[in-house]
């Protein structure tokens, strides 16, 4: 860990935060099935309970922590200059609102960008994820191992939902290409429709792996920290180390990491070609 990251009681923040969590389930589990209460552009939205459930955590956790909070909905505090909490009040919002479990809440720490402490709270799953640099990964409250590190071809892989025709950073085109090259590589590919479910599933080995083609580190950070603290590896889609900077994520166990990374360097040469 570094200086910053080390002169923090990482303990102590995951036993408060998980509690301000806790305390947020009842409400979201009640929602489950809200509609569309803030458009966003093409089929992205937020819910009321996306907006209550940021103000009730974000206040909650200032309070208790004295660490500032960085939301989707309403921002906040730069997350390049930790430490600071990013949060994502309702992950997987179309699930939600359909009323599909995959779905739930995100938070991390992020201490000068690094992802150093992440929870991934499953209510409707009854799954609760955390973990802290160097400490354990811990599963409804017991730590459990790392998961087993498989081969490519045994694993099964979570992939980001896309448009083909879509463009930005990462054309669906070459999506929809590294799709199709992993397709006939990897045991299985799965799409929830939830980053958070992804790297949770990762890090506990439900997963091998997983692509997200997101940049924002309310979606990132949690999932990040809970892969690392687990053993795995979290880089970009270039192969470069996760930070709250970065365009992408890719997680995995380490051998499965290396598998994807070099499938993806196979597949697309240039993504903004």
């Amino acid at each position: 860990m570094s200086a910053a990251q080390s002169s923090l009681d990482l303990p102590r923040l995951l036993d408060t935060a998980g509690s301000v969590l806790d305390a947020a389930v009842e409400t979201f589990v009640e929602g489950l099935g809200a509609p569309s209460a803030v458009h966003k552009g093409g089929t992205d939205f937020a819910t009321q309970v996306d907006l209550d459930l940021e103000r009730q955590i974000s206040a909650e956790l200032e309070d208790r922590t004295q660490i500032p909070v960085h939301g989707e909905e309403f921002g906040g505090a730069d997350p390049i200059d930790g430490p600071v909490w990013v949060l994502d009040p309702v992950d997987g919002t179309f699930n939600y609102s359909a009323g599909m479990p995959l779905t739930g809440i995100l938070l991390g720490l992020v201490v000068d960008g690094e992802a150093t402490l992440g929870l991934t709270w499953l209510p409707l799953l009854d799954r609760k994820y955390a973990a802290h640099a160097d400490g354990p990964l811990m599963v409804n409250g017991v730590a459990v191992e790392s998961p087993p590190d498989l081969a490519l071809d045994e694993s099964a892989i979570a992939f980001g939902p896309f448009n083909a025709a879509g463009r930005g950073r990462y054309a669906g085109a070459k999506r929809a290409d590294l799709l199709r090259a992993l397709s006939s590589r990897v045991a299985r590919i799965r799409m929830t429709g939830s980053t958070g479910v992804d790297m949770a599933f990762t890090a506990s080995g439900v997963f091998g792996g997983a692509v997200a083609f997101g940049r924002h580190p309310w979606d990132n950070a949690a999932g990040a920290a809970l892969v690392r603290a687990a053993g795995g590896v979290a880089t970009d889609l270039a192969g470069e180390r996760w930070t709250v900077a970065s365009p992408s994520l890719v997680a995995g166990a380490p051998t499965v990491h290396a598998g994807l990374m070099a499938v993806i360097d196979e597949t697309v040469e240039d993504w903004s070609a």
